[in-house]
């Protein structure tokens, strides 16, 4: 069975950074493109980064662009997603996203990741 096991949240300080990590399990990670979503309470899922199998190519939401960066190691199964200079928006339930041979732009939609982690909670205080 799939699992996607995410770490790494936590509450932290505006201003402050944070790296998000999570681990795959039970699926061939080089077929997959990742992506890191997040939910604010009363909020609908959105996206914030992805990075296609090979790691060529990523994407970013507008409101963490020059801030966040996703990387993945093929050879640990494993996408980090590093958080600076956080800000108090970036408040969320973070998520850990995979989907076979995804592209641009379905890579923007939650609808095209077939498995998601349990989510790992970012708090960001001032």
């Amino acid at each position: 069975q799939v699992q996607l096991v995410e770490s790494g949240g936590g509450l932290v300080q505006a201003g402050d950074s944070l790296r998000l990590s999570c681990v795959a399990s039970y699926l061939t990670f080089n077929d997959y493109t990742m992506a890191w979503f997040r939910q604010a309470p009363g909020k609908e899922r959105e996206i914030v980064a992805s990075i296609i199998r090979t790691g060529g190519a990523t994407y970013y939401a507008a409101s963490v662009n020059g801030r966040f960066t996703i990387s993945r190691e093929n050879a640990k199964n494993t996408v980090y997603l590093q958080m600076n200079r956080v800000e108090l928006e970036d408040t969320a339930e973070y998520y850990c996203a995979a989907g076979a041979f995804v592209a641009y732009p379905r890579l923007l939609s939650a609808t095209s990741y077939s498995y998601w982690g349990q989510g790992t909670q970012v708090t960001v205080s001032s």
